[in-house]
């Protein structure tokens, strides 16, 4: 690695002794694992000790940056959380907008690593190289956004809520108003006593190639205003877009996934928000896309509901209050919850009723007591702790576990993998639970996008999970928004529609190419270029890192950040057994005018585990870890060994 750019500094800080050290991320680690959530994952193989609870303060939470974070390169302003996971005890991930990790950066530090528990609640101060332990109590109890407003404005800030202060299972942090929501993070910061950390610096972010770095983001910057997802569809409705689209393929979840399809739905869809509610677009620093809606609440204007919570608040609980998603989306965000889990979990709450299992005083189609029931989640009130501890946890002690909706012990996506069985795969395998973005996104490309690689056929999903899962991971590690990799599909189909014939002949062509992509995925050192039409930020991490970096390193480097995150899992007791979904999605078919189809994961996985170079157990093999450069973590295999 021939390069004039410095090797990325993290500082280790410690609550328990209010001590901190810089911590030079050694060179072998960082051409390996990069950043974001790659390089989080492996961290806590140094710092954390096997099998530590998630509360206990030897629990470790890297809060980190990829090195395209806050470059000026198009939809980078992202930072990752890596943690273990409240809800399924393997790994967490969660990754989040704002101004947070752009003002890291500019302080001085790529990463954080915290350890230990304060006594008394306290923020960490990181400003221009140094961090203060700073006392917290005049913050502790306010929510997210109190708590914000309360600190300097210039400041980026990282904040947890009343929920992650009592420690509910799927609480988030907000940094201004973007929400690193997923896998109870928010949590971890409280029982640490942690409301949060601000930084602010006035430092430069390094690029290795400046001139070349700047004239491939301007490029760059136009190929997404110029591709009809990133620069109409996204701009236009937001992920909100997708309510209509999935309920006319039978894939949007309705009445806890009973089924796929909502009489009512396009009054909680992206159209009628534009429509009717929407006051202007808004958008993440340096993201060209705009995709954010902002809406009127009350004598305010405020971030709108995305895709997943009109989704999982509205036909998910038989309901399509357009402005009642508004409200609960603002107060699951200033109370530091995940809307995801959240919404999920008390839909399984209303089928208990239903059951005659459990009462929580909350039903299908009812709407006048939910903010009042989030609220009492959060603040951990009565029965509604256990609300707070979502739905695997919740059907062991009532019951219901073949409806309970979850993967490994996380809630899913608002996603129903009947009509997109690839998406269901993907939830299975996701390693940190049931999550569409860590699953591969497969839905894009079956069910609500323009492309539909025959949605509810098993041939060539696994190979195509696999090789989408990287590479998400690899854009998500370096720095970028998601929805910056949503130009892979060509523009040209957009324009043809998902009807024409050619759109339908490929769909249907990519349906057997099970065995082209499996040989990329064996040899992706193939791809030896750059393109704009194939992940765009591999040429611009190059020319900002001056580290060499095509497209085959680049899914390469997605496909390692899996494999450590998997090996994470195996090393805390997650196996192929936790590789499952509810009976309801596996064996029941769709209710009210559904579909015959089921997810056939018995079939898949296997198919799977070879595609990635895993033994029948799902856990990565000597020869895969030896191949991927990670032969100093077989040792976790050693273990594994000698346990069984």
């Amino acid at each position: 690695m021939k390069t004039n750019y410095p090797l990325p500094l993290y500082a280790i800080v410690n609550l328990t002794d209010k001590t901190w050290e810089p911590y030079p991320i050694p060179k072998d680690f960082f051409k390996k694992f990069v950043g974001g959530k790659s390089l989080g994952s492996r961290l806590l193989f140094e710092f954390m000790p096997s099998h530590t609870d998630v509360f206990d303060p030897a629990s470790v939470v890297v809060v980190n940056t990829g090195p395209l974070t806050g470059s000026g390169a198009p939809s980078t302003s992202r930072f990752n959380l890596c943690a273990k996971n409240v809800l399924t005890g393997g790994i967490a991930t969660s990754n989040c907008g704002g101004t947070f990790g752009m003002m890291l950066r500019r302080a001085g530090f790529d990463g954080v690593i915290i350890m230990g528990a304060s006594d008394a609640p306290c923020y960490l101060e990181i400003l221009d190289g140094e961090i203060a332990f700073r006392d917290a109590a005049e913050l502790w109890g306010k929510d997210t956004e109190a708590a914000q407003e309360h600190l300097p404005k210039p400041y980026g800030k990282l904040m947890i809520g009343p929920a992650g202060e009592n420690k509910v299972s799927y609480a988030g942090l907000a940094s201004g108003e973007r929400m690193a929501g997923r896998c109870g993070i928010g949590a971890i910061f409280g029982s640490k006593k942690l409301k949060g950390l601000v930084a602010y610096g006035t430092k430069e972010i390094p690029v290795a190639q400046p001139e070349r770095f700047y004239a491939y983001n301007k490029k760059w910057i136009r190929f997404l205003q110029n591709h009809s997802m990133t620069g109409d569809a996204l701009p236009r409705y937001g992920s909100a877009g997708l309510v209509n689209k999935a309920n006319s393929m039978n894939a949007l979840p309705t009445k806890n996934f009973e089924s796929g399809h909502y009489d009512a739905a396009d009054k909680v869809s992206g159209e009628t928000l534009a429509e009717t509610r929407l006051t202007r677009n808004g958008s993440c620093v340096s993201c060209p896309i705009r995709c954010e809606r902002r809406v009127r609440l009350e004598n305010k204007e405020v971030k709108g509901p995305e895709y997943e919570t009109l989704g999982l608040f509205g036909p998910n609980m038989g309901l399509h209050d357009i402005d009642l998603v508004i409200r609960l989306n603002y107060v699951c965000d200033i109370l530091g919850i995940d809307t995801i889990s959240c919404a999920s979990t008390i839909a399984f709450a209303m089928e208990l009723y239903e059951k005659g299992l459990a009462d929580f005083g909350v039903r299908f189609g009812k709407a006048d007591n939910l903010e009042e029931v989030i609220y009492k989640i959060a603040n951990a009130e009565g029965i509604y702790a256990e609300l707070g501890k979502g739905s695997k946890w919740l059907s062991r002690k009532y019951g219901g576990e073949d409806f309970a909706i979850h993967a490994k012990g996380m809630e899913l996506a608002a996603y129903e993998p009947r009509r997109s069985v690839g998406m269901g795969l993907g939830y299975a395998t996701s390693n940190r639970g049931g999550c569409h973005l860590n699953g591969g996104y497969g839905a894009l490309v079956e069910s609500i996008g323009v492309l539909s690689i025959r949605p509810t056929k098993r041939w060539a999903k696994p190979d195509w999970v696999v090789f989408l899962q990287n590479a998400l991971d690899a854009i998500s590690l370096v720095g970028c928004c998601l929805f910056s990799g949503q130009t892979f599909i060509p523009n040209i189909l957009f324009k043809l529609g998902p009807n024409h014939i050619i759109t339908r002949s490929i769909g249907f062509i990519a349906s057997f190419t099970g065995p082209v992509i499996r040989l990329l995925l064996k040899f992706p050192l193939v791809l030896q270029f750059n393109t704009f039409f194939l992940m765009p930020h591999a040429e611009s991490f190059h020319r900002c890192t001056g580290m060499h970096m095509t497209t085959g390193d680049f899914i390469r480097t997605g496909e390692r950040c899996y494999n450590v995150e998997r090996l994470f899992n195996v090393r805390e007791g997650l196996t192929g057994k936790q590789d499952a979904l509810p009976k309801r999605l596996t064996k029941d078919f769709q209710k009210y005018g559904g579909h015959d189809t089921t997810v056939p994961i018995d079939k898949m996985l296997p198919i799977y585990y070879r595609a990635r170079g895993w033994d029948k157990n799902g856990c990565p093999t000597r020869r895969t870890l030896k191949k991927l450069g990670m032969s100093d973590l077989l040792y976790v295999l050693d273990e594994q060994e000698e346990v069984a």
